[in-house]
């Protein structure tokens, strides 16, 4: 008897995830593996992702394609979208951007929000197809209306820039807002920049302060330099030359192309106390947000 292939799946999923039983990849291996040999195509998947992933398994990343392709023939979305991955990033089979996208597009149509996503970015970088905006635009619009924070983002970009879309500051900063509030570092970065300049929203440097001040805090370089650079001139907080040394000096060490100068520029501001206080700050700052290891007993 072959058994039961959806009891069989479900077995591998409670092994997969320790419900009840002591996690076993390998154990969740083996009834994926009978689900699939019937034909189930979330067997399948799942087969395919534990050879991909090396669960269970020694990793094999052409069984890992082999079984992805039989689950995405059956439309599995999940596995179309794995297979463009892999076909994208040649993981496994040679590289493919037509390819990619093929599975992408199909995944795409099924509602696979990061599938809408990476098809959206295929349109707009040329990869596998002529480039085509208003394409990407479409995409990225699909993705962030379920809620994807980083198509969200780049619809912003497009709006902003006028890219396959006639230019929309208003639309633009909506779409930034939304991924920002998500924890988007880019967006809230861009949204300050919008409040900074008063693109779409009345002018306010306070609300651009806190926006970098956001974004700053998840270590987006560009946000730092940004915030330095407001701190260090004291448009929309209270000047502070030591609080805007020490952005500029994070964002440097993040590798902002325009840091490195303004932080020398900044520290020739100060006295060599205050310049030693700053970079203390900063040492602080990034011991708070990557504390050390403890030592070993």
């Amino acid at each position: 008897m072959q058994g039961d292939a959806q009891a069989q799946l479900n077995l591998g999923l409670v092994y997969k995830r320790g419900q009840g039983v002591a996690q076993s990849d390998a154990q969740a291996l083996a009834w994926f593996r009978q689900a699939a040999a019937q034909g189930l195509a979330v067997a399948q998947r799942q087969l395919g992702v534990a050879y991909a992933e090396g669960l269970g398994v020694v990793p094999d990343q052409l069984r890992a394609y082999a079984w992805l392709q039989r689950a995405a023939e059956q439309d599995d979305a999940d596995a179309q979208f794995n297979l463009g991955l892999m076909l994208a990033r040649g993981q496994g089979v040679d590289q493919d951007a037509a390819r990619a996208l093929v599975w992408y597009r199909r995944a795409a149509l099924q509602g696979h929000c990061m599938a809408q996503y990476n098809l959206g970015g295929m349109f707009a970088g040329g990869r596998g197809i002529a480039r085509d905006l208003r394409q990407a635009l479409d995409w990225y619009a699909r993705a962030a209306a379920q809620g994807a924070s980083n198509a969200q983002f780049n619809l912003g970009v497009m709006y902003a820039n006028g890219q396959g879309v006639e230019r929309d500051d208003v639309c633009a900063v909506r779409c930034y807002r939304t991924a920002a509030e998500q924890g988007d570092a880019s967006a809230q970065n861009n949204l300050g920049v919008m409040y900074a300049n008063g693109h779409g929203v009345p002018q306010d440097d306070g609300l651009a302060v806190q926006w970098y001040a956001r974004a700053a805090g998840q270590g987006h370089a560009l946000a730092q330099y940004n915030l330095g650079g407001m701190y260090t001139s004291g448009r929309g907080v209270e000047k502070d030359l030591l609080g805007g040394y020490m952005w500029l000096a994070l964002a440097a060490e993040g590798g902002d192309s325009g840091a490195t100068r303004a932080r020398e520029a900044a520290g020739a501001r100060l006295e060599p106390a205050q310049l030693q206080e700053a970079q203390q700050r900063m040492r602080q700052w990034q011991q708070v947000r990557s504390p050390p290891l403890p030592s070993p007993d």
